[in-house]
């Protein structure tokens, strides 16, 4: 029994199946990746959002007995002052706490899609024609000799 090598190309037009095959494989990947991180995006915006939702709710009930509680505590002669600052100090923390999940939002690891990006811009590097390499290796510079 004789082996036999790979068969013989086929020519320019099994070059290019071939070649469109691959780019379609590279793009088929590549889709697949940008489906996940789409998913995972979503996943992570709505668990922020159900979690911020449940907090507010929570603050809310919390800044509602505070408030009564330091009125209450106050009622004799401080009532108005209490409110006053138990007023600023709550929307000093509401301020707060809202800058701080709008950066949390916004500093996703590298942004939406980074992954998909970052394969993308490695393609592109990889498509990049290679300069040819020289012949004879670069010359050193030239250097004067210094005084005596």
């Amino acid at each position: 029994m004789a082996l036999t090598g790979p068969p013989a190309s086929g020519g320019l037009f099994d070059s290019l199946r071939r070649l469109l095959a691959t780019t379609l494989g590279i793009a088929q990947v590549r889709l697949e990746l940008f489906g996940t991180e789409l998913e995972a995006e979503k996943l992570r915006l709505f668990d922020a959002l159900w979690r911020a939702a449940l907090g507010l709710l929570l603050l809310g009930v919390a800044l509602v007995l505070a408030v009564a509680f330091v009125l209450l505590l106050f009622w004799d002669g401080y009532r108005l002052p209490a409110l006053g600052v138990a007023t600023l100090l709550f929307v000093a923390a509401g301020a707060g706490l809202l800058l701080r999940a709008r950066a949390l939002l916004r500093s996703g690891e590298g942004g939406p899609f980074a992954l998909s990006l970052g394969e993308l811009q490695r393609d592109r590097d990889g498509l990049q024609p290679v300069p040819p390499a020289s012949a004879s290796p670069p010359s050193p510079p030239a250097t004067r000799p210094g005084p005596p």
